[in-house]
């Protein structure tokens, strides 16, 4: 069921270029099976680990292997804090991926700030920003150290953005600091529920305390790497742990502020891809301005006889998923550069 080929046919019209892989929400655990807190959807905690090790090993045995990996966050589950196993788990999903031979870029989600405080994570594995792409004429491409973002180039001509969603969050952040009760203040402004982790009643369902937003620093700076990557004419690949679009998404789901960051995207024509987790169901759909905004389905959610990963094959013209288990394949054709012209 699983076993499907690689590019096939439907590339045969241009030149293969690069790979990279995607997985989402692993969120291992030591743990029995569970329900998520609807208690409507079965959670397989200690199965996620076995694939992620079927991953890698996909990965690592492709005749052409990817150039890096994209964990698109919650990478062990909350119940971790719970059960004062944070440091042990979250070594042993990192020893796991050590057995990849390629690079893995680690986004960071709630599930993540559930186990751990901003300042432990900025100091832990889970910091790929030391992979980061420095462009040295440009000094306001540089990321400030206020939020977990960076950019690389992982083939000529083509720029991955690793976004921050909790950048505006009430999760893994002192209380006592200034920026715990900003963040206090947007959410309450906008959820009066006395459980700020239900949406009942919102009007935008998204303000919820397990999501978060990009602070207008962070915007201003992805405003920049966009403009160069403009007029050096690069594609870009924006990687979230929150998805944006509305269309591809369960509108609790999205970013506190994705109109804000689909603003910054759609006044630049160099974005062909949007890649996010969270929503475990997985989504797509290419909104008005040609970007792909792909949701990766959650490994934590898939059955033990199934699969959710994919590898991302990069052509001239389009990148196409090609998908595992729960991850359907799609072909994502780029936006024709006619279409911006008055």
């Amino acid at each position: 069921m699983d076993d499907k080929p690689g590019p096939g046919p439907l590339s045969e019209t241009s030149e293969f270029l690069f790979s990279f892989g995607v997985i989402a929400d692993i969120q291992y655990a030591d743990l029995e099976d569970g329900y998520n807190f609807q208690g409507n959807r079965r959670r397989y905690y200690r199965h996620s680990l076995l694939h992620l090790q079927g991953a890698i090993e996909h990965w690592n045995t492709e005749g052409s292997p990817p150039r890096c990996v994209l964990q698109l966050g919650d990478i062990i589950d909350g119940y971790n804090a719970q059960y004062k196993a944070s440091e042990k788990s979250l070594e042993l999903v990192m020893n796991t991926f050590q057995m990849l031979k390629v690079p893995v870029h680690h986004t960071w989600g709630n599930h993540e700030f559930y186990n751990f405080s901003r300042n432990y994570l900025t100091n832990s594995k889970l910091n790929t920003k030391f992979l980061e792409d420095q462009i040295v004429h440009h000094p306001e491409t540089v990321p400030s150290e206020n939020y977990y973002a960076y950019h690389f180039v992982p083939f000529p001509q083509f720029r991955f953005i690793l976004l921050d969603a909790y950048d505006l969050s009430v999760l893994g952040v002192d209380q006592s600091s200034a920026k715990y009760q900003q963040c206090l203040k947007i959410l309450k402004g906008h959820n009066p529920n006395s459980e700020l982790n239900s949406p009942q009643g919102l009007s935008e369902p998204q303000f919820v305390q397990f999501n978060g937003g990009f602070s207008q620093e962070q915007l201003n700076w992805l405003n920049e790497v966009l403009t160069f990557s403009d007029t050096n004419q690069e594609k870009v690949v924006i990687v979230s742990h929150l998805p944006i679009y509305p269309e591809a998404s369960d509108s609790v789901c999205l970013a506190w502020n994705y109109r804000d960051a689909l603003a910054v995207i759609w006044s630049h024509r160099c974005v062909v891809c949007f890649f996010a987790g969270h929503t475990h169901d997985g989504g797509y759909s290419e909104d008005p301005f040609g970007v792909h905004h792909v949701n990766l389905e959650g490994v934590i959610e898939t059955a033990p006889d199934s699969q959710a990963f994919g590898t991302v094959y990069v052509y001239p013209d389009k990148m196409m998923l090609k998908g595992r288990g729960r991850v359907p394949d799609r072909i994502m054709n780029y936006k024709r550069e006619s279409a911006f012209r008055c």
